[in-house]
This record gives C-alpha cells, sequence and structure tokens, in this order.
C-alpha cells in the first residue's frame, strides 16, 4: 500500500474519531438543555458516526465554504459547556457566521455573544406542552407520529397522547404498531415499540400513546384519558370544511383542530415558512393544504419576489396514492379506477389554485394539472412560468441555491445540482421541495423549475412545523440573523 493510500485513510479515520466523539455531545445538548443541533437544517440528533460525516460532506458540496469536523467538533463542545437554554442551533452557518464576523474574538466568546439570549438559561425552558391527538392513523398519521416521537425530548413541545381509529379486526393494536414499526417506503422505526393489550397503548421509544376506537369524532371524552386542551390533527381526509371539522370542538379534551388536506370554504391553507404568521389563537380549525402546494408555494414565492410572475402552468408528476385502485375496479373519480400499479393516470390537481390561499399575489397567475404514476413516494413539480424580468439559469439557479441555505424559506426549499439523482434519493427529504439546478430551464423571460418533494414525509415535517406555530412551542433558532454579507448576496 503507497503512502498515499495510507495518508487518506489515516485522514478518514480521524475524521470517524471527531464524528463519534460528537455523538455523546450532540445527544446531552438534546436531552439535557432541550437543544436541537443541524447542519444546514438536517437534524444530528439519533444520527450515526456515519451520518454525521456525510452531513459535513454534504454541506461542502451545498456551500461555498467547506465544514470542517476540526471546527464543529469544538463548537460543539463549547455548547455544551455553555448551560444553553431550549434551542435549535445550526452548527453549519453558526460556523460560518464566526469566520465571517467573528472580528478577532475566540469561538467562545463568539458563541457567548450569539447565543446571548439563552447562555446560562439550563433548565429554563417555559414552553406549555401541548397534548396531541391523531385523528387517523394513515400513511401521513403515522409518520407524524415518528416525527413527533422522535422530537419528544425532555418532554417539552408537542406530546403525542393518543391516536384515533376505527377498529379493524380482533388484533387491531398489534397490526397498528407493525405498521408503525415497518414501513416498505421510509424503512423501520428508529426504536423500540412495545405493546400493552390491557391498556390499549403503544409506547415507542418512552412515549406512551393510547389507541381510542371511534367512529365519531364529536363523542370521545379525551379528558378520561387525562388529555387536555388538545389540538386534534385529522389525517382522514373524510371532513374538508369548518362544518364538518368543528365535531372534534365537541368532544371533551379538545381546543383545535389542524387538517392534513387541503380546507373547503373560508378556512385558513397554511404552508409553513409562507403564512404561518396569519395563524390566530382564535383559529379554532386550521388546515396545512396539500403536499404539492406546500412543495411549489415556497419557490415560487422566491421567484415571484426577485423576478416577478406574470402567468404559468404546474405539472405535477404525482406518486399514486390509496385513494387509487391497485388493480382496475370502480371508483367515483375520473380515471382513478383504472391501476395505479400499471398507468400513468392524468387527474385533476387543486394545488395551483390553492398557491393563491397562501400567497394572494399569485391569484389567477397559475394553472395546474397531475399525471400519477407508477411509484409508491416522492413526487415532481414542473413549474412553467412566464416572468416579468429575465434571467439566465446560473443566476436563478445560483439565487435558489442562496435561498435553500440562508434565507427564512430555507426549513422549505432545497437545491441539488447533482447529474444522478433520480426520485428514491429524495425519499425522507425533511424540506417541502428540492429545486433540480440542472434541469432548470432559463430563456430570458420564461423559465422552468423542476422541483422534487417527498408527497408524504416532507409534507409531514411542514404539517409539524405548523402544529408547533399552533400551541406557540418553537425554541429560538440560531443564528438569529444571516451574515450582512450573505443576505447583500441573495439580494443582489
Amino acid at each position: 500500500m503507497s503512502q498515499t493510500s495510507d495518508s487518506c485513510l489515516d485522514t478518514w479515520m480521524g475524521r470517524e474519531a471527531l464524528a463519534e466523539a460528537m455523538i455523546p455531545v450532540i445527544g446531552r445538548l438534546y436531552r439535557e438543555n432541550n437543544v436541537v443541533t443541524s447542519i444546514h437544517g438536517r437534524s444530528l440528533i439519533n444520527k450515526s458516526t456515519m451520518n454525521i460525516l456525510k452531513a459535513h460532506r454534504f454541506a461542502r458540496r451545498m456551500s461555498k465554504d467547506e465544514l470542517l469536523l476540526e471546527e464543529t467538533a469544538p463548537l460543539l463542545n463549547i455548547l455544551s459547556q455553555l448551560e444553553l437554554g431550549a434551542a435549535a442551533i445550526d452548527i453549519a452557518r453558526l460556523n460560518q457566521k464566526f469566520k465571517v464576523e467573528g472580528n478577532g474574538a475566540t469561538l467562545e466568546e463568539f458563541l457567548r455573544d450569539e447565543l446571548s439570549d439563552i447562555v446560562g438559561k439550563h433548565g429554563g425552558d417555559d414552553r406549555t406542552s401541548t397534548d396531541v391527538v391523531l385523528y387517523g392513523f394513515g400513511r401521513i398519521g403515522r409518520l407524524l407520529a415518528r416525527l413527533l416521537i422522535e422530537k419528544a425530548g425532555g418532554g417539552h413541545g408537542l406530546r403525542l397522547r393518543a391516536i384515533v381509529v376505527r377498529r379493524g379486526s380482533d388484533n387491531d393494536l398489534a397490526k397498528r404498531a407493525s405498521l408503525l414499526r415497518r414501513d416498505s417506503v421510509h424503512g423501520s422505526f428508529e426504536g423500540t415499540i412495545r405493546v400493552d393489550e390491557e391498556k390499549n397503548t403503544i409506547t415507542a421509544n418512552g412515549v406512551q400513546v393510547q389507541v381510542i376506537y371511534s367512529d365519531n369524532p364529536a363523542t370521545i371524552d379525551y379528558t378520561s384519558y387525562g388529555i387536555h386542551n388538545a389540538l386534534v390533527v385529522d389525517n382522514t381526509g373524510r371532513w374538508r370544511d369548518a362544518e364538518g371539522l368543528s365535531q372534534h370542538l365537541q368532544s371533551q379534551g379538545v381546543s383545535r383542530v389542524l387538517l392534513t388536506a387541503p380546507g373547503k370554504g373560508e378556512l385558513k391553507n397554511i404552508v409553513h415558512g409562507i403564512n404561518h404568521g396569519t395563524i390566530l389563537d382564535s383559529d379554532k380549525i386550521v388546515t396545512a393544504a396539500s403536499c404539492t402546494t406546500n412543495a411549489i408555494t415556497p419557490v415560487l414565492k422566491a421567484i415571484n419576489d426577485k423576478y416577478g410572475v406574470v402567468h404559468g402552468h404546474v405539472e405535477t408528476v404525482h406518486s399514486f396514492t390509496n385513494d387509487q385502485n391497485l388493480i382496475d375496479n370502480f371508483h367515483k373519480g375520473d380515471r382513478r379506477g383504472r391501476s395505479a400499479a400499471l398507468n400513468m393516470v392524468i387527474t385533476e390537481t387543486g394545488a395551483a389554485k390553492a398557491v393563491a390561499k397562501a400567497l394572494p399575489e399569485l391569484l389567477g397567475k397559475l394553472t395546474g394539472s397531475s399525471i400519477r404514476v407508477p411509484t409508491p413516494d416522492v413526487s415532481l413539480a414542473i413549474l412553467n412560468l412566464s416572468l416579468e424580468n429575465g434571467t439566465t439559469k446560473e443566476d436563478v439557479n445560483n439565487y435558489l441555491r442562496e435561498m435553500s441555505l440562508h434565507s427564512e424559506l430555507r426549513k422549505q426549499i432545497d437545491y441539488i445540482d447533482s447529474p444522478e439523482v433520480v426520485s428514491t434519493d429524495f425519499v425522507g427529504s425533511r424540506r417541502a421541495g428540492i429545486v433540480d439546478g440542472l434541469a432548470t430551464i432559463s430563456n430570458e423571460k420564461n423559465l422552468v423549475l423542476y422541483v422534487w418533494y417527498d408527497n408524504e414525509f416532507g409534507y409531514s415535517c411542514q404539517v409539524v412545523r405548523v402544529m408547533e406555530e399552533m400551541a406557540g412551542v418553537n425554541p429560538p433558532s440560531f443564528p438569529a440573523k444571516e451574515p450582512a454579507s450573505v443576505l447583500a448576496a441573495i439580494a443582489v
């Protein structure tokens, strides 16, 4: 073996050692301080050594500056010594800000100043916990359960207390637990699951969830299970208007309702990152719009803010869903009765019109249609836009890339420019949509963007963000502001 090969292996092993040493520090910050650490929005909680190394590698590909473990490891160690209060801390962005605005300060001095609002506040988390009930336990319901269990932390914030379903069989509880434990698309549950048949509970990673059997949303006494002022998340889609969803509010122990589908009538359709600030305490029923609306609205806002959208068409290439038939059979909807596994199926989508509910400046400017295809998850939205101000492929891609890293929409927009990615590469993405930069087409005022999205998991992450907003349990995020040079680059 040559010296060069030895050197490469030695470097790799050194990086492995640094990543291994970071794991217990990340865990203590999470368990003891309710501090969630991430790299460009990608959580580091419960990640393996290899996943931490991959997160650093990804950051080097995404940002202009390299993210080195030799820099992030000491940063994490200092964070662990500051007795921090609850927070969400992006160590990649924090490290970048130190490089740009450190002004000769030591790393500890910079961190004490940047995080002054939470330094020494250990144990001072004044957030109240909010009980959560999942009404329905299908594709989205189970992913929400996984996310809520993952975010349980020290018990603050959203607390998953119960799921409500209709009994499907004598061994219903075991089957529900099995579906939570194993998923053909999203893989195995990260942790342990126990079932108590006598108490009708599923306990996942220490989170005990009551399973309630009911087919009437108006007659459940949640208080008898110790559940009070709960946020009920309706995943069934059976009711889309205020009248139907208000049945939940008739049950004891319920204070608010969130629908995981587009709402009808005057209900607020919320796309987190766009109009979540419009949620009022007086809003008892809110909807989280659709997966497609969540995927395209942030990108459309970014484009409209910089270039202006005159009009456009949205074509979605969407994975099949449980609403379709596995093999040809009767269906009340047009074409959806034909086999989902064997056909591409042209169908309608209200996503283009729904964008205007979250982004009124695009009212009447968009049309839309959809093609269902034989894949189980991850969809693609093609945005064909006419702009007020012309641009080039390079300029628009650079802008969207910066938006994905440094703007207020960074939790919603992701960006990739790999020549080899396909749909399965985006399973499990926590962003609402991922811009495929290599597929961008720009001809002055005509722009075509391709936006991937995990229509199950990415959407579920958006739903949880809306839930946190409704419950008022969002911890502060750091760094609170981007370096001035970064903000200037986005504005150009």
